[in-house]
C-alpha cells in the first residue's frame, strides 16, 4: 500500500521518465508534489525503495531504476528501465568513481552517541566524503554525533560519521541501532547469545543489553569527518 503522495511521486517519475528519457530533479519533484522542501522527497523516495517500487543507483546523479508499478499503472504498460543519470559512464579502463573523486553524501540528522534520540528520517544538508572513504557496495550515509559516549574510540561530539547501510554487523562492530523502533542510537554491537548489548566507548556510560527483537542494525561505521 501506497500513500496519496507517495503514489503521486511514482507517477510523476514514471511519466517524466517516459516523455524525456531521465527522471525529473528533486526541485522538479518538490514542485510537482507542493511540498515545502526536499527533504520530504528524500523521505518519499526512501520509502518507494523500501517498497520495492524504485532503485536508486550509488554514485550517479539522478539515476533511478523504476522495478515495478502499483496494478493500477501497470494497466497503462511498462517495462522496467534503468535511467542513465546526469554523468556520462566511466571508460571501462577506469578507477571506480568511489576511488577518485569526492561524493555528496546526505546528512540524515544527528545521531545520538549518549542517550538515545528519535530514529533519524530526514536529509538536512550534504557533505562531501572522500570516495576511498566509502566501504565496498551499498549506499552510504553521514550522520552528525550528538553526546560524548564514544569518546574512547575517538568519536566526539559534533564529529560527521559515515555509515554504510546494512542490516547485519559483528561482533565489535559500531553500528546505528534502531532500539524498539523509534530510537537511534550509534554503538558498539555485541552478541550475547539471544540478547544483543550496545557498548558504549565511554565509562560514564552502561552498556545496554537488549533483546534481539528489540535492536535493529542500520547500518555500520565506516569513516569520520570531524572539523576543527
Amino acid at each position: 500500500m501506497l500513500t496519496r503522495k507517495q503514489l503521486e511521486l511514482l507517477d510523476f517519475i514514471q511519466k517524466r521518465v517516459a516523455r524525456d528519457g531521465v527522471p525529473p530533479s528533486f526541485d522538479e519533484m518538490k514542485e510537482a508534489l507542493d511540498l515545502r522542501s526536499k527533504s520530504g522527497i528524500h523521505r518519499l523516495i526512501t520509502a518507494l525503495e523500501e517498497r520495492g517500487f524504485i532503485r536508486r543507483l550509488a554514485h550517479r546523479a539522478r539515476a533511478i531504476e523504476i522495478v515495478k508499478l502499483p496494478e493500477a499503472m501497470e494497466k497503462r504498460g511498462f517495462a522496467p528501465r534503468v535511467i542513465a543519470g546526469e554523468r556520462a559512464d566511466p571508460p571501462k579502463d577506469a578507477l571506480p568513481v568511489a576511488a577518485t573523486q569526492a561524493l555528496e553524501l546526505p546528512v540524515m540528522g544527528r545521531i545520538a552517541a549518549g542517550v538515545p534520540i528519535e530514529a533519524i528520517s530526514e536529509v538536512s544538508h550534504h557533505v562531501a566524503v572522500p570516495g576511498a572513504m566509502l566501504s565496498g557496495r551499498g549506499q552510504h550515509y553521514a550522520l552528525e554525533v550528538k553526546g560524548d559516549s564514544m569518546i574512547e574510540a575517538g568519536i566526539n561530539d559534533g564529529d560527521i560519521v559515515v555509515i554504510r547501510e546494512q542490516g547485519t554487523a559483528d561482533n565489535g562492530d559500531i553500528v546505528v541501532a534502531l532500539v524498539e523502533g523509534h530510537e537511534a542510537t550509534l554503538k558498539r554491537y555485541r552478541r550475547r547469545g539471544g540478547m544483543i548489548a550496545l557498548e558504549a566507548a565511554n565509562p560514564a556510560y552502561e552498556t545496554r543489553v537488549l533483546r534481539e527483537d528489540q535492536v535493529r542494525v542500520q547500518g555500520r561505521l565506516v569513516g569520520l569527518i570531524r572539523s576543527y
